[in-house]
């Protein structure tokens, strides 16, 4: 071996790791990463994922193709992201049916705990209860004393079964003590044509998109599910506020990888989502959408996913909702 051959070889093995071998993370990403929703396009998750996407897009300097894989209350795209490759070029942009779906399914073709790795949360949508015009009640007070005089003779739409609006609407009939009977649809449109056509008489809906229908007075408002009540309804009442102190029920959204994504790589999207959720941009459009941004560790929103799974399982339980 010549003396420059051994020289060059002698520095490159005193040279730290990091230094002689690009970490993940320093060159990720370096090709377009797809991001699947497991929604319809146009849906209320569509529409902030496909915005958050378009921020990261700018960031990160690389494209983010949305990918649409909708169906079987998410389980479609759930599962088509378990079985990507875990190196960063997949995300998918999850909600709580990741939740939900372990307590639905008798067969389940993934395990959400150990199929992902937990990214960040990225939004809160509160959800508002809804009613058809017809129903002669104005306040949240005069529906439920309706509901109750009338039970069994009302129906209920949701998104579909064990659906987050099915199970916000079981839960707080529930509480309440209301008895009636629910209707799944194929996704939360076609549930609020026939509220708005009067074939049902309420729903619990996201409030993102129950908007144009509120403001077109199409559907009445009686009480939001959030915490505190909606600056884009500022006349609704929270549950919590006056009804089930504590009550509080969101569609809440975030990101997740397949298991066994590098960790430097999680800890740059997370970096790089915490981000994008304090740009004026993407804080007006969430605003506008009645949206909250939530953001934390990606460990603390594997510990929330976690505890999710295990509020919900209770419900469903009670629910006595069983899919296949």
């Amino acid at each position: 071996m010549s003396t420059l051959r051994r020289t060059i070889l002698v520095t490159l093995l005193a040279l730290p790791l990091s230094t002689a071998v690009a970490t993940p993370a320093a060159t990720w990403p370096e090709r377009p990463v797809t991001m699947i929703v497991p929604f319809p396009p146009g849906g209320p998750t569509d529409m902030v994922a496909r915005l958050l996407a378009a921020q990261l897009s700018q960031q990160l300097n690389q494209t983010i193709v949305v990918e649409n894989k909708g169906g079987a209350n998410a389980t479609i795209g759930m599962t088509a992201a378990a079985n990507a490759k875990p190196d960063g070029y997949t995300l998918l942009y999850n909600t709580s049916s990741i939740a939900l779906a372990p307590n639905l399914y008798t067969k389940l073709a993934l395990n959400p705990a150990k199929d992902f790795d937990a990214v960040s949360p990225t939004a809160v949508i509160p959800m508002v209860l809804l009613t058809h015009p017809s129903v002669p009640a104005n306040t949240i007070e005069e529906f439920i004393d309706y509901a109750k005089k009338n039970p069994g003779k009302l129906s209920y739409g949701s998104a579909g079964a064990g659906n987050a609006t099915h199970l916000g609407a079981f839960l707080f009939n529930q509480s309440i003590g209301i008895d009636a009977e629910h209707i799944p649809y194929r996704g939360s449109a076609p549930a609020l044509t026939d509220l708005v056509g009067g074939q049902i008489q309420f729903m619990t809906n996201t409030l993102n998109d129950s908007l144009p229908f509120i403001r077109e007075n199409r559907v009445k408002a009686l009480v939001v599910t959030s915490k505190d009540r909606s600056a884009l309804l500022p006349d609704v009442p929270a549950v919590a506020e006056q009804l089930i102190p504590g009550f509080e029920i969101g569609a809440w959204q975030g990101i997740v990888v397949p298991a066994g994504t590098s960790p430097a790589i999680i800890e740059r999207l997370n970096s790089e989502i915490q981000k994008a959720l304090k740009t004026d941009t993407v804080l007006k459009q969430l605003a506008a959408q009645g949206a909250e941004a939530s953001s934390s560790s990606a460990s603390e929103y594997r510990d929330y996913i976690l505890s999710e799974t295990k509020r919900w399982g209770d419900v469903i339980r009670a629910a006595n909702v069983k899919l296949d």
